[in-house]
């Protein structure tokens, strides 16, 4: 068995929730966009109904995490106030919560604002897109509540981002980058870690592809790595389709990503993903 195989072993934890969730077994993160604006199902789960049914359907497919978020990240997304955001969170996560109250949840934000408000409605985890760069109170908060983090790596904003592609290697600098950050992180008390590269944030196609093949690399870092590929240009550009036509795309990608040893995959499809955990289980 060759080493790109057995990386899967290395045992990794997070406290979640007041869970100590082990990733000896890749997880599986249900995507809920709750935007009018998301560059795949934007619109749809707006509605209370309309959301928790999508919940309900992940969660008996496979998914143990979801993943909530108010602000569209896509490349040039309109920037959306921090009141706007809260207002169309809060009443969906506290529904959410109500309806599914073991479920682990996180929300996707990058303002201290908003993931405070969602951590005293029930959030498990804070998924940062800047990883505590876009808001100075940001790591205070997560320090001070303990939530588990997902750190990602993106330079500049949403609106920037791809004028930012310029890296001499890229693997390297951005392995460097969280290297430096779990030290910053674990100093002001931030233990609960999970590693996001920010695949199309601040990356080429090319350099999408670059992070995907040498994601084994990753795991010198030694923190649950998650993986977020799911239906993304890096797939319907090359296959000349649309996100509606890249799951099969998708679901190659993340198989790879595993087999690499992502510990998380965050995905719009949730049956598809968790028939790539067990084949690639098999293979091991």
């Amino acid at each position: 068995m060759n080493n790109e195989v057995t990386v899967f072993s290395k045992k990794r934890t997070c406290n979640i929730g007041g869970k100590l969730i082990c990733f000896d077994e890749p997880k599986i993160m249900g995507i809920l966009n709750i935007t009018p604006d998301s560059f795949f199902d934007g619109g749809k789960y707006l509605q209370k109904k309309e959301a928790l049914k999508q919940v309900s359907e992940m969660l008996s497919q496979g998914a143990e995490i979801i993943d909530i978020g108010a602000y569209s990240s896509k490349p040039q997304a309109t920037p959306v106030a921090v009141k706007e955001e809260i207002n169309r969170l809060i009443p969906i996560l506290k529904s959410i919560r109500q309806h599914f109250p073991e479920t682990l949840l996180s929300v996707d934000t990058f303002r201290a604002a908003v993931a405070k408000v969602a951590i005293q409605e029930g959030a498990n985890i804070i998924n940062d897109i800047s990883a505590g760069n876009l808001d100075k109170n940001m790591l205070p908060l997560i320090a001070e509540t303990k939530v588990t983090y997902i750190a990602m790596h993106m330079k500049g904003s949403p609106q920037t981002m791809q004028q930012h592609t310029q890296y001499q290697h890229v693997v390297e600098e951005i392995i460097n980058y969280f290297l430096d950050k779990i030290e910053q992180l674990k100093t002001i008390g931030i233990y609960d870690i999970i590693i996001d590269p920010g695949i199309g944030f601040a990356k080429t196609l090319e350099q999408n592809y670059q992070i995907i093949a040498a994601l084994e690399k990753f795991n010198i870092i030694q923190q649950p790595i998650l993986i977020g590929i799911s239906r993304k240009s890096m797939i319907y550009k090359i296959l000349n389709t649309n996100p509606e036509h890249s799951l099969n795309g998708t679901t190659v990608l993340n198989t790879v990503a595993l087999i690499k040893g992502a510990n998380i995959i965050r995905v719009h499809d949730v049956k598809e993903a968790a028939e790539c955990i067990k084949i690639t289980k098999m293979i091991q």
